[in-house]
């Protein structure tokens, strides 16, 4: 049985990886990792494959940025020889970045069969390039693996056929769990002058409850990352979410790694000025970020994974768009959506500060293991087959 993984951007490591450590535990399984080079910076693409303990990537189409149109087609293009030649029994696909649904059409017009891990997510906000990559590729695939009931619901009401779909958990969260001892570890507090105490407690044994310390209400800290073209291309809406943050950093300290492309906003529009709380950092690695991640009083932020991530941590999350299509992180997570309200916003942060935080639950089946049966799923169908 040979398996083929295809990722384009770090969020899709987070999730191959433990995907790949189960299946290798399946007797006759023989794995192909291809790396399209969608997301490609060579210092943070190595510390998240070291991190994530992966393998080197077989292939790398390096195709590098684009518009969607030029990046998806080039992805295409250069894929489907790779595809022809390792004629795998199932490629794997991962997420929504435009890789995901480029190798889908790819496999789909070569009869090849295709499973989507993070199937179902929708926002309903056609308007993200992400929503309509999602929507395609489950369309053309034959096995759906969907990490909440919502993703079933939504792919059920636009016809796939109920045994099309598996779901199995979030395996982001498999890798979270297994990272979680090392990041409690890691020496990124300690450098940044932090307290060192883990700040919440959360986590599995916790249920996604933590309770805050008090040395760290005393004296804790807040983590941000924005990189959404909505939030940070937009001269009008790019200075209000600074100035709110610069506000909330008045009662906490700020933690900002900055994605190279709000870096660069925020240079060409002259945002962040001296003596602020909010502190802008280089971008991290996955094992620092989750070390800073697990001990904050609050997250505020516009990735789709972090959500997911502060609500297995039990920490209260505060996403800076309209809608999500991780609604399972608002209902029974720590998750609250604040849109472009940089009002709500500031309250919302305050709210959490004086003692006020949203508590959440874990979801159903995040508990480290969605992997193992993603791999008994696949086992079963193919051997079937």
């Amino acid at each position: 049985m040979h398996i083929l993984h295809v990722v384009g951007a770090r969020p899709n490591f987070m999730k191959v990886s433990p995907v790949m450590a189960a299946l290798s535990r399946r007797r006759g399984v023989a794995q192909t990792l291809v790396h399209t080079g969608q997301h490609y910076d060579a210092d943070m693409s190595d510390i998240f494959f070291r991190q994530l303990q992966m393998p080197v990537p077989d292939v790398n189409l390096e195709v590098g940025s684009g518009t969607h149109a030029v990046q998806t087609g080039s992805i295409m293009a250069r894929l489907e020889p790779v595809i022809t030649e390792r004629k795998p029994d199932l490629v794997l696909v991962y997420g929504d970045v435009n890789s995901t649904v480029a190798a889908a059409l790819v496999c789909s017009k070569l009869l090849v069969p295709i499973g989507h891990v993070e199937a179902g997510l929708r926002s309903f906000d056609r308007t993200m390039p992400e929503e309509i990559n999602r929507k395609l590729t489950d369309q053309v695939c034959d096995f759906l693996f969907t990490p909440s009931a919502d993703g079933d619901e939504n792919l059920l009401r636009e016809g796939i056929p109920t045994e099309r779909i598996h779901r199995v958990g979030n395996v982001m969260i498999d890798t979270l769990v297994r990272l979680l001892p090392t990041a409690s570890a890691a020496a990124i507090r300690q450098k940044l002058g932090l307290a060192t105490d883990g700040g919440s407690r959360q986590g599995s044994d916790a249920q996604g409850e933590g309770e805050s310390s008090e040395s760290e209400s005393a004296r804790g800290f807040g983590l941000v990352t924005l990189h959404r073209p909505s939030n940070v291309d937009d001269p009008a809406m790019l200075p209000e979410i600074m100035r709110a943050l610069e506000d909330i950093a008045e009662g906490i300290p700020l933690l900002f790694p900055v994605h190279p492309r709000t870096q660069g906003s925020i240079q060409a529009m002259g945002l962040q000025g001296p003596g602020s709380g909010l502190r802008l950092l280089e971008p991290l690695g996955y094992v620092e970020f989750l070390s800073l991640e697990r001990s904050a009083r609050l997250v505020i932020t516009d990735s789709g994974g972090i959500q997911e991530e502060s609500t297995y941590l039990g920490v209260p999350c505060l996403t800076v768009r309209e809608n999500t299509e991780r609604p399972v992180t608002v209902t029974v997570g720590t998750n609250t959506l604040v849109g472009r309200d940089m009002d709500k916003l500031r309250r919302e942060a305050r709210a959490i500060l004086e003692g006020h935080p949203k508590r959440g639950q874990l979801p159903p089946l995040w508990d480290g293991k969605a992997a193992e049966r993603t791999a008994d799923v696949i086992a079963e169908k193919l051997a079937g087959n």
